[in-house]
C-alpha cells in the first residue's frame, strides 16, 4: 500500500513574515504536519495488520485514527498552498464571491465570524457544495468532523492553536485579520474551478 508523504511547502518558511513568523511554519510544517503523515501511515499499516489477522476489533477505533490523521495532512496541504506572499482576488471566484456575499468585504466578515466561533481546535472552511452548486462556510472540527457530504474545501484556515501561539498567543481575531493579507487567492480561484469540473 502506498504510504503517505510529507511535501516541501512551496515558500521559504519565512516567505509569510509579518504574518506568520518561520518559526511557526516551521514548527507547524515539520512537527505538526508530519505527525499526521506519520499517523496516517501507521494507521494504514494497523489495518492491514488486523485485516490480514482476521483481528477486527478494533477496526473502528482505527478507521477513526486514519480519518484523523489523512484529514489532518489533506488539510494541511491545502491550506500551504492557500498562503502565498502576494496575491489579489480575481477571477470567477471573486465574482461568485459578489453575487453569493455581495462583496468581497462582506464575506471577509462572514467568514472570519465562522473562524472566530470555532470552539477548540478545528479549522474554517470555504467548501464548494457540489449538490446545491453554492459557496458554503462552514466550521470543521479537530480535521475531519462536521464536514457534510458533498462539500469541496477550497480555503481553509487552520484554528488549531499551534497554527499561531507562538505569534499571536491567545488572540485568535488578530491571527485571523492578519491571516487574509496572505490569502491565496490565484490557488483559490484554481480549486474553485476544480470543485465545479472546469
Amino acid at each position: 500500500m502506498e504510504k503517505y508523504t510529507l511535501s516541501d511547502l512551496p515558500y521559504d518558511y519565512s516567505a509569510l513574515e509579518p504574518y506568520i513568523s518561520g518559526k511557526i511554519m516551521e514548527l507547524h510544517h515539520d512537527k505538526h504536519h508530519a505527525a499526521y503523515v506519520t499517523g496516517a501511515n501507521q494507521a494504514l499499516e494497523q489495518i492491514a495488520e488486523a485485516s490480514e489477522k482476521g483481528q477486527l476489533g478494533t477496526v473502528n477505533l482505527l478507521q477513526k485514527n486514519l480519518a484523523f490523521n489523512v484529514g489532518g495532512h489533506n488539510n494541511h496541504t491545502v491550506f500551504w498552498n492557500n498562503m502565498a506572499p502576494e496575491s489579489e482576488p480575481h477571477g470567477e471566484l471573486l465574482e461568485a464571491i459578489k453575487d453569493q456575499f455581495g462583496s468581497l468585504d462582506k464575506f471577509k466578515a462572514y467568514f472570519t465570524a465562522v473562524a472566530i466561533g470555532v470552539q477548540g481546535s478545528g479549522w474554517a472552511v470555504l467548501a464548494w457544495d457540489s449538490i446545491n452548486r453554492k459557496l458554503l462556510p462552514i466550521q470543521m472540527y479537530d480535521h475531519q468532523g462536521n464536514l457534510p457530504i458533498g462539500q469541496v474545501p477550497i480555503l481553509m484556515l487552520d484554528l488549531w492553536e499551534h497554527a499561531y501561539y507562538l505569534d499571536y498567543l491567545n488572540v485568535r481575531a488578530d491571527y485571523i485579520k492578519a491571516w487574509w493579507n496572505i490569502v491565496n487567492w490565484v490557488d483559490i480561484n484554481d480549486r474553485f474551478k476544480e470543485a465545479q469540473g472546469k
